[in-house]
């Protein structure tokens, strides 16, 4: 099961590290911009927001990323807290997402898909 709960969660470092990019890095692109839905108009005018943003994603990657190396290297106590910390925040900020958007549903369920199957996989794997 840690296989499977490593793989998982680091499909969810992945694609927070890709809405990283995306939210910090190419926000007022043509395809960054048609994948958030926005005009040019309005990714300048949320950029700033945006460029913050992303980086809380990178940050939840990171912590769940250290996580599944501390898991890796020994440290299974590490390990899970870190990978709980970081991929429960991941599933938290989708739920926030789904409950304060209905139109964003999509979104905050890829959003948070990958990082709840990992948290369930984890607590089965250290259970």
């Amino acid at each position: 099961m840690q296989i499977i709960a490593v793989v998982v969660v680091l499909i969810a470092v992945v694609l927070h590290g890709y809405i990283f990019v995306m939210e910090s890095l190419t926000w007022t692109s043509p395809r960054t911009r048609a994948t958030f839905g926005l005009n040019e108009q309005q990714a300048e005018q949320t950029r700033e927001m945006a460029y913050n943003q992303g980086f809380y994603n990178l940050f939840l990657a990171l912590i769940a990323a250290a996580g599944v190396i501390a898991w890796l290297a020994g440290h299974d106590a590490v390990g899970a807290a870190l990978i709980f910390a970081g991929a429960g925040s991941m599933v938290a900020a989708g739920v926030v997402l789904l409950l304060s958007s209905r139109s964003k549903a999509r979104a905050a369920l890829i959003q948070l898909t990958p990082p709840l199957l990992g948290v369930i996989a984890t607590a089965i794997a250290v259970a």
